[in-house]
């Protein structure tokens, strides 16, 4: 059975501002994808976390 993919990677910029910058990857996928950015050296944050299924706030 394969994993569900419910997972997505995001990014924090340097003003505070919070971005999905990949979604509907399996947590395998989201986990590599956001090392990968991290790996880069840039000021942002980047990490991998469950989409958000609606309702209000949704973090």
């Amino acid at each position: 059975m394969r994993e569900a993919e419910d997972w997505c990677v995001k990014r924090l910029d340097d003003n505070g501002n919070e971005f999905v910058l990949r979604a509907g990857l399996s947590r395998e996928e989201a986990e590599r994808l956001a090392r990968d950015y991290q790996a880069r050296g840039h000021k942002q944050t980047y990490w991998a976390c469950r989409q958000a299924t609606g309702g209000a706030g949704g973090r």
